[in-house]
């Protein structure tokens, strides 16, 4: 049934921010609600299906509460937050998106846009190990670096330490040219790209220069027991099952570890086991290490990301998932 609502809203300055610059988050809103809205002032119309109008009008309400407490509200989360209560009605904004983890050095808040992303740093905070499952975009990398960089800060450890298996992508060490540095920059350039959005680039060089945060190939960490560390291992399903064993036997006192992988994306020879795909299966329910899947409605990139990412898994699914060339 259509039905046309107006909300105001008492502050003027927040009813601007909440519709955005010229109304850019209305906008988005109205896209991914498939609902009319107008603003005038500080007063937004609503227009459409009865079910849609709710929806919307519980959006603007809970996104106005979050910018009446004093955090800022941008377009993506505009955009997340529509995707987040359209699938989950019951779901409370504030609970995820005021769980501030760091500022970055662009002054933004790093903060959880889902409701798997918030149960992901809620169990770093309070688990030792912890295993972030999930495709590409889902921010298991980002968000385990921004609670690194916040636990560093806030000297509950002494130092972090970022891993990844070097070889990738068909790609071996020993094909390459160049030095050992110039042959594993490119497999751990993420990670550096991420530490840099945490903090401005003195800062980190500086920590980096003192030990305090280290960026390694995963066959550096053998034989080391890691004290006082907030440790990730990102690319974790390119692990081989022994890669893997030797870095969860890494851990020492007082440290923190965070895996990270996609288990749809294992670049290992074949015959080779995944150490990912092992530990999902062998370690779950044991005391102290928790689990984590993302899916693509935890995605925060671009909006095709997700759709790329379900159209891969209905190719896959329905057995179409090579394809051959054609002359």
């Amino acid at each position: 049934m259509p039905r046309d609502i107006q909300i105001e809203f008492p502050d003027n300055q927040l009813a601007s921010n909440l519709f955005g610059r010229n109304n850019e988050h209305l906008r988005i809103i109205s896209r991914q609600l498939d609902v009319r809205l107008n603003a005038r002032g500080n007063v937004v119309r609503i227009q459409g299906e009865d079910s849609e109008v709710a929806l919307a009008e519980d959006l603007l309400r809970q996104l106005y509460g979050i910018l009446q407490k004093g955090h800022p509200v941008y377009e993506t989360d505009v955009s997340y937050a529509a995707r987040t209560l359209a699938q989950d009605r019951n779901i409370k904004l504030e609970e995820i998106f005021l769980d501030t983890i760091f500022v970055s050095a662009k002054n933004k808040l790093i903060t959880p846009k889902s409701p798997n992303q918030k149960a992901y740093i809620d169990a770093i905070r309070a688990h030792d190990m912890v295993v972030g499952i999930g495709p590409a975009g889902t921010g298991k990398t980002y968000l385990a670096m921004a609670m690194a960089v916040s636990f560093l800060l806030k000297k509950e450890v002494h130092r972090i330490v970022l891993t990844r298996p070097a070889v990738e992508a068909g790609e071996k060490l020993g094909f390459l040219p160049g030095d050992l540095a110039e042959k594993v920059n490119p497999y751990l350039r993420p990670l550096y790209d991420a530490l840099h959005d945490m903090m401005d680039f003195d800062r980190a060089a500086s920590l980096m220069q003192r030990g305090d945060v280290e960026v390694a190939p995963l066959a550096f960490m053998r034989g080391r027991t890691l004290n006082d560390a907030f440790v990730i291992l990102d690319e974790a399903q390119n692990t081989t099952s022994e890669q893997m064993k030797m870095f969860l036997t890494r851990l020492g006192f007082g440290s923190k570890a965070v895996i990270t992988g996609d288990v749809t994306q294992i670049d290992l020879p074949s015959g080779s086991r995944s150490g990912l795909v092992e530990i999902s299966q062998i370690l779950r329910g044991v005391e102290g290490i928790k689990f984590v899947f993302f899916t693509e409605k935890d995605v925060v990139r671009h909006p095709l990301v997700q759709e790329i990412i379900l159209a891969y898994d209905r190719a896959e699914r329905s057995g179409r998932g090579g394809f051959e060339g054609q002359g």
